[in-house]
């Protein structure tokens, strides 16, 4: 089996791996599509194994990333998945060999990453990368990590930028915020639809704010850009689940608390 890099040309045609089976969020795919078509003028690249599986890397140049951190001349992987039957076959080391390769032509530092300390629901396993090679050179309150794999030890090692880093929203409106982008075909459907019904039906103070564009979303008070919620100004989670969203609630209902300090 191959290998499919995404164009302006085959986009329509070519399947994106994530939500390729969830028509509630449907939407959400078309704007995913669309980020993609404005990202890949400029470098963004999206290669997938050429199956209708989840099977797929993003990654680009940190000029226009949509990640906060400070890392010049390198390359950034946004989204990187193998999933189901597909795992434990080499897909990955596969993927990563792609961008690997395309970072070293293009003259790149090196390649940084987003983690967590320990495997967590929509970020890729920190394990994996570091037996690859990569090192964790910043971390970002509560539990992010940013893994880099160096070409140039003489270049500086890349950072999370001083906003992302505290966990701590610039605005708080009293009550839920969440920030989300078109990164994630996920995100249109649960965060406008499903946590706005389910805050709605408990009386919770609930808002959405979408991060259109790169500057908006390296200035996010949170360093996962595809979704983060915070409550009265304080990160609660980049998990997006409808369970986990009406448990925090019930818990804070329940013992009736002002924050998650």
């Amino acid at each position: 089996m191959g290998f499919i890099t995404l164009t302006k040309e085959n986009i329509e045609s070519e399947h994106i791996c994530c939500a390729i089976s969830d028509k509630k969020c449907k939407d959400g795919y078309q704007l995913k599509k669309q980020w993609l078509k404005d990202n890949i003028e400029n470098g963004y690249k999206f290669t997938k194994l050429d199956e209708r599986a989840k099977v797929f890397i993003e990654y680009c140049p940190s000029e226009i990333a949509y990640v906060p951190v400070n890392a010049p001349n390198y390359m950034v992987i946004n989204c990187f998945w193998v999933s189901g039957r597909y795992a434990g076959k080499g897909y990955g080391k596969d993927l990563l060999s792609k961008c690997i390769e395309e970072a070293k032509a293009k003259g790149k530092d090196g390649i940084v990453t987003l983690c967590s300390d320990k495997k967590r629901p929509f970020m890729s396993d920190k394990k994996f990368f570091l037996k690859q090679g990569f090192l964790v050179v910043d971390k970002a309150k509560p539990y992010f990590e940013l893994l880099c794999l160096k070409f140039n030890e003489e270049s500086m090692d890349p950072k999370i930028l001083p906003k992302a880093k505290e966990a701590t929203s610039y605005y708080d409106n009293g009550g839920f915020v969440a920030y989300y982008s078109d990164a994630c075909p996920f995100m249109d459907y649960n965060v406008n639809i499903v946590q706005q019904e389910i805050a709605k039906d408990n009386n919770c103070i609930y808002e959405a704010v979408r991060l259109k564009t790169r500057e908006e979303a390296i200035n996010s008070p949170c360093c996962y850009t595809n979704y983060s919620l915070f409550y009265k100004g304080d990160f609660v989670t980049h998990e997006i689940n409808p369970k986990k969203f009406k448990a925090i609630i019930e818990n804070l209902q329940t013992h009736n608390k002002d924050s998650f300090e």
